[in-house]
């Protein structure tokens, strides 16, 4: 299985946002130190305000922030909501296969265990255990930390 950008860079944006503790992020500031578009940051955040773990702030001051603490949101919560399938072989994705021996195949049981077993893993880690000493100069970041800045 492989995860798409959009979910490695949502990853990242939440990872940012955690590492500029204190501090609103700004879209232009996190595409920067990733070297991405902003406008592929604003069509990844859109999803991740509607599912409740980003929020934004409008105004001159605005910015980005995680919309609840970071040991709440798992990575699990952050593939669901950016990844559109998992179906790890064609005979996953719909019940009209014309494999014979759908129903009793080892094959779909292994694959649905490892997929499983995949999220058991990624709803047991949080953003907040995904969090090293971070080099807040190599993001950019120079303000001094604080605690995080969470919305309430």
């Amino acid at each position: 299985m492989r995860l798409t950008k959009q979910t490695n860079y949502a990853m990242r944006m939440l990872m940012y946002c955690v590492a500029n503790e204190g501090e609103l992020s700004r879209v232009p500031e996190i595409a920067k130190a990733y070297s991405v578009s902003e406008l592929f940051l604003f069509k990844i955040l859109h999803p991740l305000v509607e599912a409740g773990l980003m929020q934004t702030v409008r105004g001159r001051n605005g910015g980005v922030k995680l919309a609840k603490p970071p040991a709440e949101i798992t990575v699990a919560d952050v593939v669901r909501v950016t990844e559109d399938n998992f179906a790890m072989a064609a005979c996953f994705e719909n019940d009209t296969t014309e494999c014979p021996l759908v129903n009793a195949c080892g094959l779909n049981v292994t694959l649905s265990k490892a997929l499983n077993a995949f999220f058991d893993i990624l709803s047991a880690t949080t953003i907040a255990d995904l969090q090293r000493p971070t080099n807040r100069a190599h993001l950019g970041i120079d303000q001094p930390q604080e605690a995080c800045q969470i919305a309430r």
